[in-house]
């Protein structure tokens, strides 16, 4: 018996930089899904308020059932939560202990770093979507509207949180970046029109209408509870959060 021996000539170089995204996107959803932290953020959280306010009776949301209200706030909170808190906490501890710095160093450019982190929140927040959604189905959820806008919505809400988180995570220090993105994440679910409807706040509504999670609520409460068309005014107020916290983060974020 003959074993027949080959020549073997190594090929150095870097992947083909499609490839070294997906392997880094696929590598950061598998990170976040075992974080208990994050999961607590990104899937409980979100599934317990559905829940529990959608069965009891303690917030007036008016007229129609409760979970016609509730399920489009839900969905807001679970993208804000994966783009912006989840986001922010994770690249802040990453930079911290020096982990951006190595990845600046790889084959990989910063920009396709940056472009991994974005398609793993997205892979999340596609989970996040068909599990509230397959929730609020159960409590008897029904949605009307253009999928196309709620698309949309989610996103350039998505974009909008994406870069706020960033900028967040690329200026503070690790520390001050967990307790801000928590502290901002619990004032926007209770402000930011999630759970309690926005005229529940008086005059300062106005103002709160002009937050990043205000607009997406609402948007997706127009589109999914009242059958509206295009949101252009919720659209436009997530692009403008987008543009402004995307470039700010690109120009101030700090690797070390």
């Amino acid at each position: 018996m003959t074993t027949a021996t080959g020549t073997y000539a190594p090929r150095p170089g870097a992947a083909p930089l499609p490839r070294m995204i997906a392997a880094q996107a696929a590598l950061e959803t598998r990170m976040l899904l075992r974080n208990g932290e994050q999961l607590l953020l990104t899937v409980v959280i979100p599934t317990l308020l559905l829940v529990l306010f959608s069965s009891v009776d303690v917030v007036d949301t008016g007229a129609g059932r409760s979970v016609d209200f509730l399920a489009p706030g839900i969905l807001a909170l679970a993208v804000m939560s994966t783009a912006f808190t989840g986001q922010a906490i994770a690249t802040g501890f990453e930079r911290r202990y020096g982990v951006l710095k190595r990845l600046a160093s790889s084959p990989l450019p910063r920009w396709g770093l940056m472009a991994a982190k974005t398609a793993s929140v997205l892979v999340t927040e596609v989970l996040q979507v068909i599990l509230l959604t397959v929730i609020a189905f159960a409590l008897g959820w029904s949605p009307h509207g253009s999928p196309f806008a709620v698309l949309l919505l989610l996103v350039l809400g998505t974009a909008a949180f994406s870069g706020l988180g960033l900028l967040m995570a690329g200026t503070l220090k690790a520390e001050a970046t967990l307790a801000a993105a928590n502290l901002v994440f619990l004032l926007l679910l209770v402000g930011g029109g999630v759970i309690v409807p926005l005229d529940k706040f008086g005059g300062a509504q106005h103002v709160l209408a002009l937050l990043p999670v205000s607009a997406l609520s609402d948007g997706l409460r127009d589109v999914l509870q009242h059958g509206s068309g295009t949101p252009w005014a919720d659209l436009g107020i997530l692009a403008v959060w987008g543009v402004l916290g995307l470039a700010a983060a690109g120009r101030f974020f700090r690797w070390e």
